[in-house]
């Protein structure tokens, strides 16, 4: 009973969308997850629960913000964290069900149980009671995600200092958070505390915040958070972070090798995410991490043994959930004989602040290291007739163009449901639109997308109708 097509080890948003659409082209699946419920790091402790305390604290900012200028008069407002937290477990075991109710309608076999690699055909499945199964497999899928990084010093104790795991679960709102760490985790869970009251101090290695991204989403970016009430100590290399009972002590040298220190109640480590491989088995098909912790895979993300795949946060890349998806379906269709499609240059980037931020495609900063000659239009968003209605005002959309082609070569912005429209760049681009092209589209007004056009009519000879 125990034979499959494919066994799928991890069940996050790489591993349950490979399941389904396998299922979907007619394979025998399994799937094994280590926790009692599925969805992986996204949907338990990562992008869900995240967004829903995001949308909380940002109620809970306009209505002690922006309430009155509308005409909303209202006494008395409190955060009260114990039911944030509430309805944030309750929207995480809802999506988590749902994910469920996904297996048994596609007859997917569940699994719970620490899932290794006995050889290339066979699983072993360990419960919590060590009671032992093995499956017989014709493939094997490799989605383990990652888990929280730190580095010497900065190691975390889950009480005063902590990843990004705890900081879903606070029991209060701290008068004071030191953040490690200024990308996107760091920037996000500090503006939910941020939002509440707190007082938030980023402390970054690098000279900039989400240095990955484009430097003007950075300089707009970091504008904002300072007038929530950040303070950024960028170009400081983290010593030592201390829990002291009641709180934290943080040492750092800045970029003139002087040591800072810095205290607060609890210190947030987020730098970043690290493959999560312990316990695979790897060794037993002749498999091992490379120097970044990562499975090595080529261009089918194939291993080293032909028939056992590795997809999402265990492979390079960008540690996204929507990009393990698009690789786990890519892994169900090559094994179905169809030929998928999967473009690494645009797979979008997003930062859930208020305004969020949205990236596809090159930065300023690659374009030129690269030599190419580019155009670059620029929008305000404060110059659109619908933020100015929402009171959303602040940010940008940048559009650059290859000079001699008008080709876009990348979208980047800082706006209102940049999420969302990040999208219209994506499409455009895997297209091989022009700038022209998006120029001449027609754009509902008054909408926040209209700013895509301007910056695109903008980036082809500066015609930009409303600035």
């Amino acid at each position: 009973m125990n034979n499959f097509d494919i066994t799928i080890i991890g069940s996050g948003p790489g591993g349950y969308v490979a399941a389904i659409r396998c299922a979907q082209l007619g394979m025998k699946t399994a799937i094994i997850e280590k926790y009692n419920t599925l969805g992986g790091t996204c949907l338990n402790v990562g992008c869900i629960p995240s967004k829903t305390l995001l949308d909380s604290s940002e109620h809970f900012h306009n209505a002690t913000h922006n309430f009155t200028e509308h005409g909303i008069d209202v006494k008395d407002v409190k955060a009260n964290i114990e039911q944030m937290i509430i309805r944030k477990n309750k929207v995480v075991s809802q999506t988590c069900d749902g994910i469920k109710f996904l297996m048994d309608k596609n007859n997917i076999e569940v699994f719970n149980g620490i899932g290794s690699i006995v050889d290339k055909n066979s699983v072993k499945v360990t419960d919590k009671d060590n009671k032992e199964t093995v499956l017989n497999t014709k493939n094997i899928l490799l989605a383990t995600g990652s888990k929280p990084n730190f580095f010497p010093g900065m190691e975390p104790d889950k009480d005063r200092i902590i990843t990004s795991t705890e900081a879903l679960n606070m029991k209060e709102i701290p008068k004071k958070m030191i953040v490690i760490g200024g990308g996107v985790i760091g920037l996000e869970l500090g503006s939910v505390f941020a939002r509440l009251g707190t007082k938030i101090e980023v402390v970054e290695f690098a000279n900039t915040i989400i240095p990955t991204m484009d430097k003007t989403m950075s300089k707009e970016l970091t504008k904002v958070l300072k007038k929530e009430g950040f303070k950024f100590h960028l170009q400081h290399k983290v010593q030592q972070v201390t829990n002291t009972g009641k709180g934290v002590k943080l040492t750092a040298l800045n970029k003139k090798d002087e040591e800072v220190t810095l205290e607060g109640d609890y210190c947030l480590v987020a730098v970043g995410r690290k493959p999560f491989t312990t316990g695979l088995g790897l060794e037993n098909v002749g498999l091992v991490p490379n120097n970044k912790g990562q499975i090595d895979v080529n261009d089918n993300l194939q291993t080293a043994v032909p028939n056992i795949y590795a997809i999402g946060d265990v492979v390079r890349g960008p540690m996204l959930a929507h990009k393990a998806e698009e690789e786990g379906v890519f892994v169900a269709e090559l094994l179905a004989g169809q030929k998928p499609h999967l473009n690494y240059d645009l797979i979008p980037g997003v930062v859930y602040t208020w305004p969020e931020v949205a990236s596809v495609g090159k930065t300023e900063d690659e374009l030129i290291s690269e030599g190419k000659e580019i155009n670059i239009g620029s929008f305000p968003i404060k110059a659109l007739g619908r933020a100015r209605a929402s009171m959303d005002i602040m940010g940008t959309i940048k559009v650059i163009a290859d000079k001699e082609t008008d080709e876009v070569l990348g979208v980047h912005m800082i706006a209102p449901r940049a999420a969302d429209l990040i999208m219209e760049a994506v499409v455009a681009m895997e297209f091989r639109a022009s700038a022209e092209d998006i120029a001449r589209i027609c754009h509902p007004h008054p909408t926040y997308s209209e700013g895509i056009k301007e910056a695109a009519l903008a980036a082809t000879s500066d015609r930009a109708l409303h600035i």
